[in-house]
């Protein structure tokens, strides 16, 4: 057996293998559901059904959320090198489940966002019948979207659903349009602040760390600032959404509880991050290996806020039939169920166990080429966006905000790098005639010197072309810029995967809208 052709066996039954799993865990959640939920409530047989399927589909749901959303936390870590494929998936799919079980709260709100309003559906069956046409839609949606590559929001597929079906159940006039506007500002508002933040981070280390001649010396004493910046971000935000269904806490309480963490974290962590410094490689590796233990415990953090909150996404649509099934009764917010809750802690644990490093591998190596510092920078921007829309109220999605971020880093890069290779054309054009060996000699040393000696080097290389006014090393300029301008651009961002996500973006809440209006079309014809 050939190589190519042993490779080609192992995916095939790879293959076989995740879809079998996947199939026995739904089977397992509709038995689950049937001795845990339904057959303790003396429901009609077509109620009880209604409940076991409604269960497998948010479990369906749940798992999907698992294999798309979960990149945004692990993805960057692992790009980064900073942790492995195996070990993320193994830290997200435990941290996911503990967000879900233990801060995913008693209530979650079924009608997210106020996308619809319940008090139009007279009928508890037909809000049933809503809730379940939305949940299969949002899940089959990400499903597409983790099978081409594309990491989607979760929330905006949900909302995009259950838009769809209330508007085929009762109209028009029973969509929340404000709220609607409002996501669709999210589309510009959460990449664009993403990575705007991330790509300020990233350039705030290059100029405080990476861009000085002497990086240990200068990263002893900012990577202890930089980690404790994080703390404070990470605590505020997991005060914030990490734990709101616990014990919620106003803006301000938040902030002075991260910013204490925040200088106990630096108190602790300041003399041995400078003895660590002090013993790296004066290099970016060396700084690089600085940030290994805070990506991990930030990535950690961030799939823990995500099992809290985006569990409500499988399991809201499915505490709300629970309670029309029980009651007859149509909630806004749904009391949830211990059991519908580690429903979907498994869903997203198990989902992300099977499906998770396809999308993983996309975030954190497909679109650029990410390091310890630069997966630093994504995940600060990832709170720090969180936390500033939180405050104003904007529906920003975590999803959209991390891959902002990511772009916003690779696109630094490429504005760097071009940058650079404009101030290496000044170089060249003043070393025209000279020897190469000079030439690559003065080319280390500019490279090697820090930001003010870099511009007075360049004040005389101006001065000596202008001087010499070498004609064709002036046009070996302008070519030598052009040239490294077009290769940056097709090594640092990928173009391709940029079109694919964004198109997956927009048509996120109109897809999912339309093929849940069908669902529940179909659903009412058969069960009406």
């Amino acid at each position: 057996m050939t190589k190519k052709s042993r490779s080609h066996f192992i995916a095939r039954h790879q293959d076989v293998f995740q879809l079998g799993a996947s199939i026995g865990f739904l089977l397992l959640v509709g038995l689950y559901a049937s001795l845990t939920g339904a057959n303790v409530l003396g429901l009609s047989s077509t109620a009880v059904w209604l409940l076991i399927v409604s269960a497998v589909v948010g479990g369906y749901m749940a798992m999907n959320i698992g294999a798309n959303d979960v990149a945004n936390n692990m993805g960057p870590a692992v790009g980064s090198g900073a942790i492995t494929m195996g070990w993320a998936i193994l830290i997200a799919a435990l941290f996911e489940a503990l967000g879900a079980i233990v801060a995913g709260g008693e209530v979650v709100g079924t009608i997210k966002g106020g996308i619809i309003d319940p008090n139009q559906i007279a009928d508890a069956k037909l809000f049933a019948w809503v809730m379940f046409s939305a949940l299969l839609a949002g899940a089959l949606w990400l499903n597409l979207a983790t099978a081409i590559g594309a990491p989607v929001s979760t929330t905006h597929s949900i909302i995009g659903a259950v838009m769809g079906a209330g508007i085929a159940a009762g109209g028009w006039g029973l969509v929340n349009w404000g709220t609607v506007g409002s996501i669709v500002m999210s589309w510009v508002i959460s990449p664009v602040m993403g990575g705007a933040i991330a790509a300020a981070f990233l350039y705030l280390i290059k100029r405080s760390i990476t861009y000085r001649s002497e990086m240990t010396v200068a990263a002893s004493k900012a990577v202890p600032w930089l980690i404790a910046v994080m703390a404070w971000a990470f605590g505020t935000y997991m005060m914030l959404k990490g734990f709101k269904h616990i014990y919620k806490v106003g803006f301000g309480t938040a902030l002075l509880a991260g910013a204490v963490l925040a200088l106990l974290v630096w108190a602790l962590i300041r003399k041995p991050i400078g003895r660590m410094s002090m013993a790296q490689d004066n290099s970016k590796e060396g700084v690089n290996r600085l940030f290994t233990w805070p990506l991990v415990c930030s990535a950690a953090l961030l799939s823990f806020a995500h099992g809290a909150n985006d569990v409500a996404n499988a399991v809201g649509p499915l505490a709300a039939i629970y309670e029309a099934v029980k009651s007859g009764a149509i909630a806004g917010k749904a009391p949830t169920p211990l059991w519908v809750m580690v429903l979907g802690a498994m869903g997203l644990a198990v989902g992300l166990a099977l499906y998770g490093a396809r999308l993983i591998r996309t975030v954190g190596k497909e679109i650029t080429e990410l390091d310890n510092m630069r997966a630093y920078s994504i995940a600060m921007a990832a709170t720090i966006t969180v936390i500033v829309a939180s405050q104003f109220g904007m529906p920003v999605s975590t999803t959209h905000i991390s891959i902002g971020a990511v772009f916003g880093v690779g696109f630094l890069r490429e504005l760097l790098k071009v940058n650079y290779a404009k101030m290496e054309s000044v170089v060249f054009a003043g070393h025209q005639g000279e020897d190469r060996e000079e030439v690559e000699a003065y080319l280390q040393r500019f490279e090697a010197a820090e930001v003010r000696e870099k511009k007075r080097m360049l004040a005389d290389m101006k001065r000596k072309k202008d001087q010499r006014e070498a004609a064709q090393g002036a046009n070996f300029a302008k070519n030598e810029r052009k040239a490294f301008k077009k290769a940056y651009k097709k090594e640092i961002v990928k173009r391709s995967a940029v079109m694919r996500i964004v198109a997956a973006w927009i048509i996120t809440v109109p897809a999912t809208a339309v093929l849940a209006a069908v669902l529940f079309q179909i659903v009412a014809s058969v069960l009406g």
